[in-house]
């Protein structure tokens, strides 16, 4: 599929000053670092605010949502220039269908992905989700399966709904950590990252609040329950990412189509047939050559013996051959 034809990005004009200050100043970094063009993936569950970041980021309505209609199959990609820099996001629908991974929707999106070049995994969750189970780790795992697991070295984990109330009295910091936590542990494991790997995946994380109701600070920026401009520090975040010494993930079909199980264990052939020679085929050989120089029968032979006689000229002619010398 054709990459569509980046638009001005008229939508960052929507932002206050000071956003359109910082983001500017995050874009002319990427440029210093020689990085012109952008792309984003976002992934997660459905419901989880995918498609209200993408808006938000770009600062246009360019995915859809709906509360009360579920998502289609097709991934969109959203691209946008802005002097001399090109973003393009990708929004792609959720991965689970009746409680399990929807196989249809991944093999859409990893057609959709072919040939494309991912530089920041946006992994998608709600922050006032307050239990995991295995259906995150079937969604982590899924990704893995179909981006490999370097994705996840380019991977920003962000958590929406972050202006929510923690129950119980809980501050809002201890559950922010808690929840965290509780994530992080869930994708290391459907992603298959030891601890000695930890270091290698930092994994982290940002919060979102996409709703209208979000509070704003005196420049009219969209804040966290910290005061902190979000969507500045979204951004700043992604350049982080992208700046973490680690390679974008280009899928192409091999990509796409994993390891060939048939291929996995070709390299261990010829130690395989070693072995087989050594303590297999010596071993009979080496068993034959003692029992021809034992003189000694085999079963079917002994009891041939005992039916016609040692003294029989056939007999006499297999005895001779098992010890020619006789």
């Amino acid at each position: 599929m054709a990459a569509p034809i980046p638009r001005e990005w008229v939508g960052l004009q929507q932002f206050p000053a000071a956003t359109q200050t910082k983001l500017h100043e995050l874009l002319g970094k990427l440029k210093e670092e020689n990085v012109s063009t952008l792309t984003i993936l976002v992934m997660g569950k459905g419901g989880v605010g995918k498609s209200s970041t993408v808006n938000s980021i770009v600062g246009e309505r360019v995915a859809n949502v709906s509360a009360f209609q579920s998502e289609g199959l097709r991934p969109m990609m959203c691209s946008r220039t802005r002097a001399g820099f090109t973003l393009n996001i990708i929004d792609t629908p959720g991965l689970i269908e009746g409680g399990y991974i929807n196989e249809q929707a991944v093999e859409i999106i990893k057609r959709f992905l072919l040939e494309k070049t991912i530089d920041v995994l946006l992994y998608v969750d709600r922050l006032d989700t307050y239990r995991m189970d295995t259906l995150d780790e079937q969604v982590i795992r899924a990704i893995t399966n179909s981006l490999g697991k370097a994705i996840w070295r380019r991977t920003l984990v962000v958590l929406t709904h972050a202006q929510l109330s923690p129950p119980d009295g809980i501050d809002y910091n201890d559950f922010l950590a808690r929840r965290s936590e509780s994530l992080l542990r869930y994708i290391r494991s459907g992603a298959g990252i030891g601890k000695r790997e930890y270091a290698d995946f930092p994994l982290p994380i940002a919060l979102a609040e996409n709703s209208g109701r979000c509070k704003t600070n005196e420049n009219g920026a969209k804040i966290l329950p910290d005061g902190t401009p979000w969507i500045p520090n979204l951004m700043k975040e992604i350049t982080i990412v992208v700046s973490n010494g680690s390679k974008s993930i280009h899928v192409d079909q091999k990509l796409i189509d994993g390891p060939n199980p048939n291929n996995r264990w070709k390299k261990y052939i010829p130690l395989i047939l070693a072995v087989q020679y050594f303590f297999v085929v010596k071993g009979i050989r080496r068993a034959i050559h003692s029992d021809i120089s034992n003189g000694k029968l085999d079963d079917w032979e002994q009891r041939y013996r005992d039916l016609v006689g040692s003294g029989n000229p056939v007999d006499q002619k297999v005895s001779s051959s098992r010890n020619p010398k006789a």
